[in-house]
């Protein structure tokens, strides 16, 4: 092999040198690029992930999907059996909490901006199983939905709104807020903490005990 005289390798060290500075100028563009990409992907993602439920232009709410898989609160029931016949509320109300939400209840102690709360009704079925007598689920038969929204629900107690889908089947497939003699006042005066019924709820009381115990 014939050996290159110091100029010439010089010269090739001249030449090299601005192409590993170009390659590594590029990587780094390239990287760069690549980063915010992946950070705007991340932020879609979380955004995604925020807006659990959607409102159409004219302000109504459309029917959520996907709550079953929520956290999962609770199913009390007001039976017409022990209410003379003639139960405000006659269903299995099954009660499910957007999961982010449930998640900052837990670790504060408060419903955040945007909480949303699903309650699925089921009427009352059979009244006799192989285990005794008792009330056991029929079928589906309704839908509600409770968000807490500073800016959208401002003037609001308490900014949350309230949403009925109907309480037979097919369910309307969007809702208008209702007004606040329907729902509101009855929260307001009855639910222990802000506007919700955790009394009847242990997964939330035992979610808000350990907030306090984390603090």
């Amino acid at each position: 092999m014939k050996k290159l005289s110091p100029n010439a390798q010089r010269l090739g060290l001249l030449l090299t040198a601005p192409t590993m500075i170009a390659v590594t100028i590029i990587s780094i563009g390239f990287n760069s690029s690549s980063n915010n990409q992946t950070s705007a992907a991340l932020s879609k993602k979380r955004e995604a992930k925020k807006s659990s439920v959607t409102f159409n232009k004219d302000g109504e709410l459309e029917r959520p999907t996907g709550y079953r898989k929520w956290t999962y609160v609770g199913t009390p029931l007001t039976p017409n059996d022990m209410n003379d016949g003639n139960a405000p509320f006659p269903e299995f109300h099954s009660v499910y909490v957007e999961p982010d939400s449930f998640n900052h209840y837990e670790k504060t102690g408060e419903f955040k901006d945007g909480t949303v709360f699903v309650k699925e009704l089921v009427s009352v079925g059979d009244k006799e199983a192989t285990s005794g007598n008792g009330y056991f689920m029929g079928e589906f038969s309704g839908l509600e939905v409770a968000i807490k929204d500073k800016t959208r629900f401002k003037n609001e107690p308490a900014n949350w709104a309230y949403f009925s889908f109907g309480h037979k089947y097919p369910l309307k497939k969007k809702a208008k807020k209702q007004p606040v003699a329907s729902c509101n006042e009855c929260h307001e005066g009855n639910a222990d903490d802000d506007w919700v019924f955790t009394q009847y709820y242990p997964v939330l009381r035992a979610a808000k005990a350990a907030s306090a115990d984390s603090k």
